[in-house]
């Protein structure tokens, strides 16, 4: 999901559109961290249960680790002329993502 904002109203549609298409006899676990953003959504679902880290432990935040591939597969050492440049090879990047991919797999598993 692209918006040129991310807020407190754009994070309650991500919600709405995850609920749409989960797996209707699971019960979801949303790990966030501890951006405002996040606090202000509704949050009042019986589909999924919002947990959140302890403030300032990036370290337990398993996407920074996905991050910092993404930079380093798709940015590092790039000129990009222009905004949509990088747009463009950070979304080649993360369609390669949606792939299987042990990798990712092995970043975001919790040992």
């Amino acid at each position: 999901m692209f918006c040129p904002v991310f807020d407190a109203d754009t994070f309650e549609v991500f919600l709405r559109q995850l609920t749409r298409h989960r797996r209707r006899r699971f019960f979801t676990v949303l790990v966030l961290d501890n951006a405002a953003y996040h606090h202000a959504a509704d949050a009042s679902s019986t589909s999924y249960r919002l947990d959140f880290l302890p403030p300032y432990s990036p370290d337990l935040n398993p996407i920074e680790r996905v991050w910092k591939l993404l930079r380093r597969l798709a940015t590092h050492n790039e000129y990009f002329a222009t905004l949509d440049d990088l747009v463009v090879a950070v979304q080649r990047q993360i369609l390669q993502f949606q792939r299987p991919n042990e990798t990712l797999r092995t970043l975001c598993c919790k040992n």
